[in-house]
C-alpha cells in the first residue's frame, strides 16, 4: 500500500527504546544526583569551617602537692608559699599568665615579565628575464611576538586582644609550654580564640602578663560557627560549579 505525500511528510519515526527495564533508569536518575552532591558536599567544606572548637586547649591543673605531716608547726609550703625572690609570677605547671595579643603582619609580592621579537622576509624578483613575472609585493614576509606580563599580590592581617592560658609543662632551660582557649557563645554561634607556644619566665612581668611577639612556636587560632558564619561562605553548588568550569 503507497502512502500519499501527506503521510510520507508527518510519518514520525517511533523513538528507539532502550534495552534496561524502567526501574533501572529511574534508579539511575535518582542515584547519580544524590552521589554527586554527597562527594561535592564532602570535599567542598573549607578546613577552616568547623563545627566545634579542636581539642587540646584545656587548662591544665597543677600537680597534687604531697601530703602534710602534723608536726604542730603553723608553716606549711604546700599551701601557696611564694619566696620573697620569686614573687608572684606565673612558674609551675598549672599558673595561670594572660598573653597580649599584638600580632600584625603585612606581606607583598610583585613580578613582571616582558619579551618581544620581531622579523621579516624580502625577495625583490629581477625586472627581466623568466622570473619577472613575480609580484615584489607577494615575496614579502613578516612575523613577530610580544608578551607582557605582571602580576602584584599584597596581604595584611592584624590581631588583637588577651588571652588567658595555664603553664602546661616546664623545662630545664627556663622555657614553658602554655596553652588555653576563650570561648564565647553568642546568640548567632559561638567563638573561640586558642593559643598555645613556648615562652621564658623571665619574659613574664608582674602581672604575668607577656606579649604574642614573645612567644616561641605561637599557634593562634580564631574562628567560629553560626548563622553569620554560614552566610559569609559560599554555597557547596556554587563551589561544584566554580570546581568543574574551565574559566
Amino acid at each position: 500500500m503507497m502512502q500519499s505525500p501527506f503521510d510520507i511528510r508527518f510519518d514520525i519515526p517511533p523513538v528507539p527504546v532502550s534495552g534496561k527495564p524502567l526501574g533501572l533508569r529511574l534508579a539511575a536518575l535518582t542515584l547519580v544526583p544524590s552521589a554527586i552532591a554527597a562527594l561535592v558536599m564532602a570535599f567542598a567544606q573549607p578546613a577552616h569551617a568547623r563545627s566545634k572548637p579542636p581539642e587540646g586547649f584545656a587548662p591544665v591543673m597543677p600537680q597534687a602537692a604531697p601530703g602534710h605531716a602534723a608536726d604542730g608547726a603553723i608553716f606549711n609550703v604546700s599551701a601557696g608559699y611564694a619566696g620573697l625572690v620569686e614573687g608572684r609570677r606565673a612558674r609551675a605547671v598549672g599558673d595561670p599568665l594572660t598573653i597580649v595579643l599584638v600580632e600584625s603582619l603585612t606581606t607583598s609580592k610583585s613580578a613582571a615579565g616582558k619579551t618581544q621579537k620581531a622579523g621579516s622576509f624580502n625577495i625583490v624578483p629581477p625586472t627581466t628575464g623568466p622570473l619577472s613575472f613575480l609580484n615584489p609585493n607577494a615575496l614579502k614576509a613578516s612575523g613577530g611576538s610580544s608578551f607582557n606580563g605582571q602580576g602584584n599580590a599584597s596581604q595584611t592581617s592584624s590581631l588583637g586582644g588577651e588571652v588567658s592560658v595555664t603553664i602546661a609543662d616546664v623545662r630545664s632551660n627556663g622555657t614553658a609550654l602554655v596553652k588555653g582557649e576563650k570561648r564565647l557563645l553568642l546568640s548567632q554561634g559561638q567563638e573561640w580564640v586558642q593559643f598555645s607556644g613556648i615562652v621564658r619566665l623571665g619574659d613574664i612581668d608582674a602581672d604575668n602578663r607577656i606579649a604574642s611577639t614573645r612567644v616561641a612556636d605561637a599557634r593562634v587560632e580564631y574562628a567560629g560557627n553560626g548563622s553569620i558564619g554560614r552566610a559569609s561562605r559560599e554555597g557547596w553548588l556554587s563551589k561544584f560549579f566554580n570546581m568543574i568550569s574551565p574559566f
